[in-house]
């Protein structure tokens, strides 16, 4: 093979072992974020819950019948 053409397959081998590389390198990260995607997801349905039923004691609190009811 003549210089030229060994040089570009050598630089294009490792473009191609950088660009694999990269690719690894976001597959991690995306799978990082989907982890960390679902622990939010899952804190912000309790939270949500937990305040939804706060809320419903403070109604059920705010329109008790007074001591003379009973």
């Amino acid at each position: 093979m003549n210089e030229t053409l060994e040089a570009r397959l050598i630089r294009v081998e490792s473009h191609l072992a950088h660009l694999e590389k990269l690719c690894d390198d976001l597959n991690r990260i995306v799978a990082e974020q989907d982890k960390q995607l679902t622990r939010l997801q899952f804190q912000q349905r309790t939270t949500t819950e937990l305040l939804a039923n706060q809320e419903l004691e403070r109604i059920h609190a705010d329109h008790s019948k007074p001591p003379h009811y009973s």
